[in-house]
C-alpha cells in the first residue's frame, strides 16, 4: 500500500489560509533546497514521530541553481523550509490547518484551526523549528526549548504543538505542550 504524499508545491496553491501563494512558493523552494542539500530527491520518505507517528512521501519541484543561490543563507533556508514542511505535517498528522500567522510574543508561529464556512476558530498554536542536519539528541533538545518557549501565562489552557523538522533523515518530531484542557 503506497504511503500518503506531502507535496511542498501545494503550498503555492492558496489552500492554506495563513499562506499566500507567493509565500507558499517560497516555503516550498526553501524546503527543496534544504532537502536536496542533504542528498534527498523528490519522493523521499519523511518520518513523523512523537505524539503523532507516520511515514509520508515528500515531494517538490527539483531545485534550480538560481534557487540554491537565492537560498544561500543556510539559517534562513532551514527556517523557511521547515515552516513549509511543518504546515503540511500539521494538516495531515494533527488535523488542523495553519489559519493565521501569530504575532510576535505569543510564543508560537501560527494559529491552527478548522475552516468552517470561512469562520476560523483558533484551536491551538504551532511553533516550528528546523535543523539542517542533526542527531536525536539535538532534535529532543530543540523540542524541549520550543516547548518551554510556548509556556505563556496569558494562554494557560491553549494547546500548542511543536514541530521540529530535521532535514538530514528527513524527520518531523511532533510534540504537544500538555496543558490542562
Amino acid at each position: 500500500m503506497p504511503r500518503p504524499m506531502l507535496n511542498l508545491n501545494e503550498l503555492s496553491a492558496g489552500n492554506v489560509p495563513a499562506i499566500t501563494p507567493a509565500m507558499g512558493a517560497a516555503l516550498a523552494e526553501a524546503g527543496g533546497v534544504c532537502l536536496e542539500s542533504q542528498g534527498h530527491t523528490p519522493g523521499v520518505r519523511l518520518i513523523v514521530q512523537g505524539c503523532r507517528d507516520g511515514s509520508y512521501g515528500l515531494t517538490w519541484h527539483p531545485v534550480s541553481e538560481q534557487a540554491r543561490r537565492s537560498w544561500n543563507d543556510e539559517r534562513k533556508a532551514t527556517e523557511m523550509g521547515a515552516e513549509g514542511i511543518a504546515i503540511l505535517v500539521a494538516d495531515i498528522a494533527i488535523g488542523y490547518s495553519a489559519i493565521e500567522a501569530s504575532r510576535q510574543g505569543t510564543g508560537f508561529d501560527y494559529w491552527l484551526g478548522d475552516e468552517t464556512n470561512a469562520t476560523f476558530q483558533r484551536k491551538a498554536g504551532l511553533e516550528i523549528s528546523g535543523i539542517r542536519q542533526g542527531n536525536d539528541s539535538m532534535v529532543r533538545r530543540r523540542v524541549s526549548e520550543k516547548l518551554r518557549q510556548t509556556e505563556r501565562p496569558e494562554n494557560p489552557d491553549l494547546p500548542v504543538y511543536v514541530i521540529v523538522v530535521e532535514f538530514g533523515r528527513p524527520l518531523a518530531e511532533v510534540q504537544k505542550n500538555e496543558r490542562d484542557e
